[in-house]
């Protein structure tokens, strides 16, 4: 579902991307973790077509990132690290609004399907600006599957999401693993433990581990992230 094949990204001198090849099929949800500066987002937003990359090259759903980048936006629901929304907005009014621009059927059932999966129900005839951070975040993950797309790039989903909310989005990011290709960067190592199959370390734009979980937990898991990235 996701083919990277040495994918390089320069700024000026500064090498964000260096090399990076990795593979992400169906089924997968895979943690990409890394810290601040390690070229996390900016792998997502190559792979996404907001930005090229320098060098390399990468598929989604057998689509180039250079030849076929509409059809690569239309496979991927994506969630940003900056969540972009239309705060004058009300809830159940942008979301019928993304879906319309998705091309998606049935708008409005779809919208509505939507605000039931992420719990968004009491919160959706308010404008967005009223939203707390979390149920924002909320927001942004039901536009990114408001399409359902085979692929979901998530970029730091669970920031600012209390307790309760955060077990119910990691429920809903492991339903839609089961069928998608789930690729999502985060800091916290429980929630790589709670939601991903696999693990990638990036440091200095570089992997520096690529493996299942396995027997992994939270604790190793961040031991061996300090070790790799110190």
């Amino acid at each position: 579902m996701i083919d990277v094949k040495d994918i390089c990204k320069m700024y000026g001198e500064q090498r964000a991307v260096d090399g990076v090849t990795f593979h992400v099929g169906r089924g997968e949800i895979v943690g990409l973790l890394g810290p601040n500066g390690a070229g996390k987002s900016t792998l997502m937003k190559i792979l996404t077509c907001f930005i090229p990359p320098t060098s390399g090259d990468a598929t989604v759903c057998g689509h180039s990132i250079y030849d076929d980048t509409l059809e690569v936006r239309r496979a991927i629901g994506y969630l940003p690290e900056h969540n972009p929304l239309y705060l004058d907005m009300y809830v159940r009014e942008y979301l019928r609004f993304a879906a319309g621009l998705s091309g998606v059927e049935n708008v409005r059932e779809r919208a509505d399907e939507m605000i039931e999966l992420t719990g968004l129900t009491p919160e959706a005839g308010k404008r967005i600006g009223q939203l707390s951070k979390g149920y924002r975040q909320r927001v942004g993950l039901a536009q990114a599957l408001i399409h359902d797309p085979q692929v979901l790039i998530l970029d730091e989903p669970t920031t600012g999401l209390d307790p309760n909310q955060l077990e119910f989005i990691r429920g809903v990011i492991r339903q839609a693993g089961k069928n998608k290709a789930v690729l999502l960067s985060t800091h916290i190592m429980q929630e790589v433990e709670a939601m991903c199959s696999r693990a990638i370390i990036i440091n200095y734009g570089r992997i520096v581990a690529d493996e299942s979980l396995g027997g992994l937990n939270a604790k190793s898991l961040t031991e061996q992230f300090h070790k790799l990235t110190e």
